[in-house]
């Protein structure tokens, strides 16, 4: 028994630690060259380049720095910029919550697409996915709040005035501080590896995953999900696509799922994941929860379904194909 234990142990370690080294090949560089990024300005210029779309979409200019500060950073990042820009916001219920729905649709895609696309879906594709749906989204809530004034009552931001942390949540502060929240950061995602690494192989043997499966079923009817990456896919839509990826990566290496498989997985994570930490930061800025989750989820499964029907062929082998034409 304790030869056992500690054979696992060893294996366990040896796991999370090859994930780790994996997920920190993609992660550092692209963290360090966003840091640059920010030193020179990039959030600005994203912020003055998004100001027409947000005012296509019904925003104030504000949302383009807002949103820009989270999709090139953090949702914290985000949180930080609101924080700053509390004095000046002008914006309804409908307005903030779809501002938050595209900041959960799309946030810190340098890093987040870099490790989708080490799990084996295409960066480009994803990256289009989030972008388009965060902005054909926020322009649904903001049309459907104009036509039926649903949400249009105007939000308080006075309660976040005041506060001047919007210079350090999104990044400005200085390298030092930058360098000692990475590390606690990469320090964190080892420990939730290895814990995420023993919650699945304790599902395997005690048979929860099969009934985790089963009770998953018919929502993987509708969105065409195979029921093998289920588990792992519903770890990271409840805690974060770093993580999610992180076990799609080592499941892939073991498993050798097909494209098609990795493909809609990875969109499901990249459009809807953490649904419990970030959702509940944007309901604490005042977003609306049918906006921000519902309606989100919802639109995520109809986006998977429809991508499952226009993959099938992928999977299907050239003399499947030839018949299916001939």
């Amino acid at each position: 028994m304790t030869r056992t234990l500690q054979r696992y142990i060893f294996d366990l370690i040896n796991r999370s630690q090859k994930l780790f080294v994996t997920l920190m090949k993609v992660m550092l560089p692209v963290m360090v060259i966003v840091r640059i990024a920010q030193e020179f300005g990039a959030i600005d210029v994203a912020s003055e380049l998004l100001t027409p779309v947000m005012a296509l979409i019904g925003l104030p200019p504000e949302a383009g720095l807002i949103w820009a500060t989270c999709a090139l950073v953090s949702m914290y990042g985000a949180v930080g910029a609101f924080i700053g820009l509390a004095g000046t916001l002008d914006m309804t219920a409908a307005q903030l919550s779809a501002l938050c729905a595209m900041m959960l649709f799309a946030h810190g895609l340098p890093v987040e697409q870099a490790i989708v696309k080490r799990a084996g879906a295409s960066l480009i594709a994803t990256t289009a996915l989030r972008i388009g749906a965060a902005i054909g989204y926020g322009a649904l809530v903001t049309w459907i709040s104009n036509a039926t004034g649903w949400l249009s009552e105007p939000v308080d931001f006075s309660w976040m005035a005041g506060g001047d942390v919007a210079s350090a949540a999104t990044g400005l502060a200085g390298w030092g501080e930058w360098l000692i929240q990475t590390l606690k950061s990469l320090v964190v995602s080892f420990a939730v590896i290895t814990g995420l690494l023993v919650i699945l192989d304790a599902m395997k043997v005690t048979g929860l995953t099969d009934k985790f499966t089963l009770a998953m079923l018919p929502i993987l009817r509708v969105s065409g999900l195979s029921r093998d990456v289920a588990p792992v896919t519903t770890i990271g839509v409840l805690l974060g696509l770093t993580f999610g990826g992180a076990l799609i990566i080592d499941e892939a290496r073991r498993n050798n799922y097909p494209p098609r498989t990795l493909f809609l997985s990875l969109s499901w994570l990249s459009l809807s994941h953490s649904l419990i930490e970030d959702t509940a930061i944007m309901l604490a800025l005042g977003a609306d929860i049918w906006v921000i989750l519902v309606g989100r989820v919802i639109l995520t499964l109809i986006i998977i379904a429809l991508l499952a029907r226009l993959t099938l062929r992928w999977d299907r082998k050239p003399d499947q194909l030839a018949t299916d034409t001939a």
